[in-house]
């Protein structure tokens, strides 16, 4: 592959916002590196992609640091450079009351949102910072939760508060090698993972009600838009959300 072509990694990019956007860049011309613990999904979603050769499938524990080395090893001799690397992968945990939430699932929250993140980063930091010309994006998917917490979600909602200090400490640790780092919060995307919000989801109130969702185009474009900004411009962090979900005002 020329290393003349832009390249991406996306972690998570096995099905939903991941897959989506990889996508997207794939049909955009870039080359990407399709990330995340399933190798079928990932060698589907490359092959589903408007040019496969393009793509590469690399199975990643986001949460091992071996694991995260050897996939940034794989991505720079592959493609010889990394201009973006966008932060998706990620668990949730919403089924447990606070107080009855299993240690392993706190410790699961952590290495795959928080911990996962930040190796990531890290690895993305040193690639960007030796390259030439030297320099790159980062993209964090922060998520609604990253302001507000739905009911029963202390593990997701603190490694998602959590990822938002990452993007601004990133952000400004990367000004000197010319590295933007920005945040996308998303809320409510139509995904196999918010199929329940259909029949209704708690609230804030004890009560369980329906809540709208936006498709899916709505999060690529403003991906896109994010991802091929010129480097001397970042939008630090943006909010792309369906209309009427509860989540501006008291609900």
């Amino acid at each position: 592959m020329s290393t003349t072509l832009r390249s991406a990694v996306i972690t998570g990019a096995g099905s939903g916002i991941g897959r989506a956007c990889a996508q997207a860049l794939v049909a955009d011309g870039w080359q990407v590196a399709f990330v995340g613990r399933r190798r079928d999904a990932l060698e589907e979603a490359v092959a589903a992609s408007a040019a496969p050769a393009r793509g590469l499938a690399v199975p990643t524990d986001v949460g091992d640091p071996a694991s995260v080395a050897a996939l940034f090893d794989t991505v720079q001799a592959r493609f010889g450079r990394l201009d973006l690397l966008f932060n998706n992968a990620g668990v949730s945990s919403m089924s447990a009351l606070l107080e009855d939430l299993p240690f392993e699932q706190w410790q699961a929250s952590v290495a795959a949102n928080l911990t996962g993140t930040f190796l990531c980063v890290q690895q993305a930091f040193r690639i960007m910072k030796a390259q030439m010309p030297q320099g790159g994006r980062i993209i964090n998917n922060g998520s609604i939760s990253a302001h507000a917490p739905r009911p029963n979600s202390i593990a997701y909602t603190a490694t998602k508060h959590a990822v938002t200090g990452i993007t601004k400490t990133a952000a400004l640790d990367g000004r000197k090698y010319g590295i933007a780092v920005g945040q996308i919060d998303i809320g409510n995307v139509a995904s196999d993972m918010t199929a329940k919000m259909v029949g209704g989801v708690p609230q804030a109130d004890g009560s369980i009600k329906p809540e709208p969702r936006m498709a899916m185009d709505n999060v690529v474009a403003t991906f896109m838009t994010m991802a091929k900004l010129p480097p001397e411009a970042n939008i630090l962090n943006v909010t792309v959300m369906a209309t009427a979900m509860p989540f501006v005002g008291r609900g």
